[in-house]
């Protein structure tokens, strides 16, 4: 089972993916090979430099202890016993074996074994004639074989290279994981997630997360476009049907004042549709052309669109903002739509500065309030406040809510106490 999942993810990997994959891995085990080699190469070059400059001085210390010992035993040459026992004494301190030799090389003393190989040879010298030699090598000392030194070099070599494929393999799993989601999210698998990357607290699994966090933007953008689509298709067969139905009177009747008038209503609601759609679209797209606005000015141009007096507009220390004309009458008009369609009417309309750095555009109907437990949805899509059979499509209060975004602001909506709701957006001044 496991050779078999492992070999479809060869396959939806593809040859360029296994060629990506290879490659990552390769340069991750050379990147690692070569920091060994050149550290090694580093730490040998500077342990010959410190080694030449403590040459001389071990050569020094080395040719002094020869002359010692040789003092040492030459002051006890003549008496066999004294010089014995101090070399006895001195092969138990210093755990060598010795062997002393007259100037003929004829053997005088041996403590421990024999010395076959890898001696040090300290001359007994008296007066300038050479007494003797003694001749000394260490008991547990055991001679350099080439072919060890090459063997402990291979195991070093074998590990540090297994050490390094380990790595690299460690290193380029999450990604091939993470190569292979984004691929699956290209061709259009948008549940695609990456699950062990994410657990991970490093780098990598902060892509990870960013790469999750995009695909389900992604997702739920495309759904949202799709049910959008299918909710204004549906809406735009409504008027399209009655225009359909008035064309068909005034043929067989003849057109009248009202004929035109109920054509008209019909142009204006698929207009209504056009808009909202057009108004999603550039909010989608921050296709914005922010500039400086009077706030008092933006607001009676809303009440005048949607043919209301002005005596409802009040106005509290309001000045400039900084917002696209043509979203901001968007989402003004749709707060006032809102208000005479699920409100009842619009009671008032208030502009104001809550602090010096933002502009409140509130309106106030005359209805019953919101539902408790729609007010807090009121600015999602495809919500009508709790109304199974109002009007419209439920996108008029979620545009509002995305244009204040879109301006750095928020959307709110509260019931007052003295009845009614208000229902506005917060935008930053200019």
């Amino acid at each position: 089972m496991h050779w078999h999942s492992h070999s479809h993810h060869r396959r939806r990997m593809g040859p360029i993916g296994h060629f990506v994959r290879s490659s990552l891995r390769r340069k991750l085990f050379l990147w690692f090979a070569s920091a060994i080699l050149l550290t090694t190469c580093a730490v040998a070059l500077a342990m010959a430099v410190l080694s030449q400059g403590q040459q001389s001085t071990w050569h020094q210390d080395y040719e002094n202890g020869q002359r010692w010992v040789g003092k040492q035993f030459a002051a006890r040459w003549d008496n066999p016993a004294e010089r014995e026992a101090f070399a006895r004494e001195t092969a138990r301190d210093l755990q060598v074996d010795l062997e002393l030799v007259d100037r003929a090389g004829q053997p005088l003393l041996a403590v421990g074994n024999a010395c076959a190989a890898h001696t040090v040879d300290a001359p007994v010298i008296r007066d300038g004639q050479l007494l003797g030699t003694v001749r000394a090598c260490f008991a547990n000392h055991r001679p350099f074989r080439p072919e060890r030194g090459v063997l402990v070099v291979l195991i070093i070599v074998g590990v540090l290279w297994a050490a390094s494929g380990a790595i690299a393999r460690r290193l380029a799993r999450p990604l091939d994981e993470l190569a292979a989601v984004v691929k699956r999210i290209g061709g259009g698998d948008l549940k695609a997630r990456a699950e062990r990357s994410c657990r991970s607290q490093d780098e990598i699994g902060v892509v990870a997360e960013a790469v999750n966090e995009m695909a389900a933007r992604i997702e739920k953008q495309l759904t949202d476009q799709r049910e959008l689509l299918a909710a204004v298709s549906h809406e735009l067969r409504t008027p399209l049907a009655r225009m359909r139905l008035v064309s068909e009177i005034a043929r067989d009747g003849g057109a009248t004042p009202k004929t035109f008038d109920d054509l008209d209503r019909e142009v204006v609601e698929m207009d209504a549709l056009v808009g909202e759609l057009l108004a999603n679209a550039r909010v989608d797209f921050g296709l914005l052309q922010v500039r400086e606005l009077s706030a008092r000015d933006a607001a009676v141009f809303a009440l005048e669109r949607a043919g209301l007096p002005l005596e409802l507009l009040s106005v509290d220390g309001a000045e400039s903002v900084r917002a696209d004309p043509t979203l901001l009458a968007r989402a003004l008009g749709n707060l006032i739509d809102n208000a005479k369609k699920h409100g009842g009417a619009v009671d008032r309309f208030v502009v104001r500065r809550p602090d010096p750095a933002h502009v409140l555009f509130e309106v106030h109907d005359r209805g019953p309030g919101i539902p408790a437990d729609a007010l807090t949805r009121v600015f999602e899509p495809f919500e009508r406040a709790g109304e199974k059979k109002a009007e419209g499509l439920g996108l008029g209060l979620n545009l509002v809510k995305r244009i204040a975004e879109a301006h750095q602001g928020t959307a709110f909506a509260l019931n007052r106490a003295e009845g009614g709701a208000t229902v506005g957006i917060c935008l930053p001044v200019a």
